[in-house]
């Protein structure tokens, strides 16, 4: 049986030293006294703490000009007085050339895999594999050569070998490492896929959901750092949701089955194949095609109206706002109930909303009070290597602390 945690740690040491670390992670450069002040430590439990970081490698310390400023939780206020005390003329940061990380995003026939380093940045080229055998044998031998395509770009590079792999892919995974349900590889059979990738690919390995991937990526190394609550939306073959709290996916033991696909949207939009009227699936690419191909009188593929929606055609623009605002409609409803401060739309069909932003927005307000605060959305530029990343920083943030 595979272990709760089966990636190794960095460094060991008490629930502080962890809470230290992932905060210099994740708003590094970070100055001591800042650190103190966000952490609530005094300056002596900090300066134990840091100083057994910087012997064990795990961080390193900046001086001017590299020392700016890293990103700060929200409405974050440093105490009183606390900027002219100690030695804010340097700042802390992890040591991002110390260890790379093999991430993998797993779709139905193929996956993509990248390389990134304790930075969660992308140390290596974009790599791709196939396999038209969706058993398990078959996956896992496509992900171990992946995986060694990754690593060789590592060692090339000169940077240290991988220390660990994380796979992402849409389904339930149980402790990090078994896939209980995975809809697009029709596995509905546990599968121990972590073992079985450590065993073919001789690196520990993390078996993570995609969307809660990306949505940590984004809660340690991009625009949702610092906030108190962020979510992500993804369209395109399916439809997909997940809220975080202070950094930490909000966790069900159902979230993972794709819930958020059938919320309705649209009384006069499309049925679903499970017979809703309007739900969230209309904005799935089958939905959309299905219905761009009864508006312009035959069949259609995703691909043809996505190719007559860049170009502007008139069918095609009309149905671009009808989805836009359905999406704002989804968007509004997220906004209402789970109240984050930001909602990042992603995927690959998520390009839909920049061609009909004021619909976007329609939508939105067709649900909000007149008086709320504007909701803030952003449009992730879609690249299945970016979603590989997310899965090599989830291994990186389990590397840096197993509290999270």
């Amino acid at each position: 049986m595979a272990a709760l945690h089966p990636i190794p740690q960095w460094f060991t040491g008490s629930d502080y030293t962890y809470r230290v670390a992932a905060a210099i992670a994740q708003y590094g450069p970070v100055a001591r006294t800042t650190l103190a002040s966000l952490l609530r430590l005094s300056q002596g439990a900090l300066s134990r703490i840091t100083s057994d970081l910087l012997y064990e490698g795990v961080i390193e310390e900046l001086a001017p000009p590299e020392a700016s400023a890293g990103r700060l939780p929200h409405a974050f206020a440093p105490k009183p007085g606390a900027r002219h005390r100690g030695r804010p003329q340097t700042a802390l940061a992890i040591r991002g050339d110390a260890k790379t990380f093999i991430g993998i995003k797993v779709q139905a026939k193929s996956a993509i895999g990248t390389a990134v380093n304790a930075h969660g940045e992308i140390v290596s080229g974009r790599h791709e594999r196939r396999f038209n055998d969706q058993s398990p044998a078959a996956v896992v031998s496509c992900l171990a050569a992946l995986a060694a395509d990754c690593a060789q770009d590592t060692i090339d590079a000169g940077l240290p070998s991988p220390t660990a792999i994380g796979v992402s892919l849409a389904g339930h995974i149980e402790r990090d490492a078994i896939v209980t349900f995975s809809p697009f590889l029709h596995w509905e059979h546990p599968v121990d896929l972590a073992e079985l990738i450590t065993e073919a690919a001789g690196l520990p390995t993390g078996i993570f959901n995609d969307i809660d991937s990306l949505l940590m990526d984004a809660c340690w190394f991009g625009s949702g750092v610092g906030l108190n609550a962020f979510a992500i939306i993804t369209m395109g073959v399916g439809v997909g949701y997940s809220l975080a709290m202070h950094g930490k996916p909000v966790d069900c033991p159902d979230k993972s089955y794709g819930l958020a696909g059938h919320i309705p949207l649209d009384p006069d939009g499309p049925r679903c194949g499970s017979g809703h009227i309007g739900c969230a699936q209309c904005l799935t690419t089958d939905s959309i095609a299905q219905e761009y191909s009864q508006m312009i009188g035959h069949e259609a593929s995703f691909s043809d109206f996505e190719r007559d929606a860049r170009a502007g055609t008139s069918l095609a623009t009309r149905l671009v706002s009808r989805t836009c605002f359905r999406l704002g409609t989804m968007i509004a409803i997220v906004a209402n109930l789970a109240m984050p401060e930001t909602i990042m739309i992603a995927g690959e069909t998520a390009f839909i909303a920049t061609l009909a932003t004021d619909s976007v927005r329609d939508g939105i307000n067709r649900y909000r009070h007149s008086q709320s605060a504007p909701v803030h959305f952003e449009i992730a530029k879609h690249d299945w290597q970016l979603w590989a990343k997310a899965a090599g920083t989830r291994v990186l943030i389990r590397h840096i602390s197993p509290l999270e």
